[in-house]
């Protein structure tokens, strides 16, 4: 079943891939580079989809910049090494982790 998850997620982890870069040298550079975490919330979202794989990755990444808002979070917060325990595919905001707890 692995192997064919992994086979469906391919496609949408690499054009994910491609647009997070294309933004990071193109449009990052006309916003300025003034991020709170580190890594970037675009390097952590796109390491993210690479490790996890499309789905799991970008809500994690959705997580991230929700956390990057106004009195959010700061400092260095790395991509988990493991999905968290109680996500699922048809929960998906339980991948992310939405507040600085």
């Amino acid at each position: 079943m692995d192997r064919v998850w992994a086979a469906i997620d391919w496609p949408f982890k690499w054009t994910a891939f491609l647009l997070i870069q294309t933004y990071r040298y193109t449009l990052s550079a006309f916003m300025g580079r003034n991020c709170r975490h580190a890594p970037s919330c675009s390097e952590f979202t796109r390491d993210a989809i690479l490790r996890h794989g499309f789905w799991p990755g970008g809500w994690m990444g959705a997580g991230r910049v929700w956390r990057c808002r106004p009195r959010g979070t700061h400092g260095y917060d790395p991509v988990p090494d493991v999905v968290p325990a109680a996500a699922r595919w048809y929960l998906p905001w339980r991948y992310g982790r939405w507040s600085g707890k």
